[in-house]
């Protein structure tokens, strides 16, 4: 044998060994990491990122106050023009209507007919005679025909809500509401309650003057509606009902100043629109 050989060998066999151990320790060490690694990953999970939209609180919104636009009187000449502004505007509002008007002439009919069957009007009812044509201390002293008139209205117009508004008196009944501004027609107000009448007072009016002209401009009648939310002076807080009538917008610049006054309290964007049978608390369930 030759007695190199062994030594040859022996250093060859050796590289071998420390090669496979090198290897072996690498595979090892891989394996150990990766064991350990997802040893850690199921122990202590990454955490997860904060849902910052859901942790950000809104701040509430700002809750809106409801309007009642309110007309009394027709139809009569001043109908007409107010129909096309509500409808340009696209605001519903109440119509107050006296019985004797819509038989007055082909044309009070006709506007009658118009609004009735137009979405944005409500109709109500403000007695068939108006008061026996303002005579309003003989219409109020006599309950029971002062109830018959309102059952006349609402008869020949079939009215199916019994909402009414008492000619010349600013009287709330309903079911949270009792309220009668000049005590000789409270017994008149109890007796159209008590015959299931809902009586709707108003909480500002827009006045006229003798020749049926508004008394103030409609900036001006803005601040006092503001003022009166502010104020709370309202019959229900957040809740404004506004007397108009008819009558006034049969003038170009009266019915000018109702058009400005919708436009400038729907860009104000605080206020919405109702009908007044959409009023809090009517109901008496």
């Amino acid at each position: 044998m030759d007695p190199d050989a062994a030594p040859a060998f022996s250093f060859s066999q050796a590289l071998s060994t420390i090669v496979s151990s090198t290897l072996i320790t690498v595979a090892f060490t891989a394996c150990h990491t990766y064991r350990t690694d997802d040893a850690v990953f199921e122990l202590q999970p990454k955490a997860k990122a904060p849902d910052t939209v859901a942790t950000i609180k809104k701040p509430p919104g700002k809750k809106k106050k409801t309007i009642y636009l309110t007309f009394d009187d027709g139809p009569n000449k001043g109908t007409r023009k107010l129909a096309d502004i509500i409808e340009a505007e696209q605001v519903p509002v109440t119509l107050f209507i006296v019985g004797e008007h819509v038989y007055g002439s082909s044309d009070q009919s006709a506007m009658y007919d118009t609004v009735a069957h137009n979405p944005l009007f409500e109709i109500a009812n403000h007695s068939f005679t108006h008061a026996f044509n303002n005579k309003f201390s003989r219409f109020y002293a006599v309950p029971d025909s002062a109830v018959k008139d309102f059952m006349r209205c609402a008869d020949s117009l079939q009215l199916t809500a019994n909402i009414v508004r008492t000619p010349g008196r600013n009287i709330w009944r309903t079911a949270s509401i009792k309220s009668t501004d000049i005590n000789s027609s409270k017994e008149a107000a109890d007796s159209l309650y008590s015959k299931n009448f809902t009586v709707m007072g108003w909480d500002l009016e827009w006045r006229f003057n003798n020749e049926l002209h508004v008394t103030c401009t409609e900036n001006e009648l803005l601040q006092q509606v503001d003022s009166m939310f502010t104020q709370n002076r309202t019959k229900t807080a957040g809740h404004l009902v506004l007397l108009a009538h008819d009558q006034v917008y049969a003038h170009p610049q009266d019915s000018a100043l109702l058009h400005q006054l919708i436009r400038k309290l729907k860009a104000k964007e605080e206020y919405d629109f109702e009908v007044i049978s959409n009023y809090p608390a009517l109901s008496r369930n």
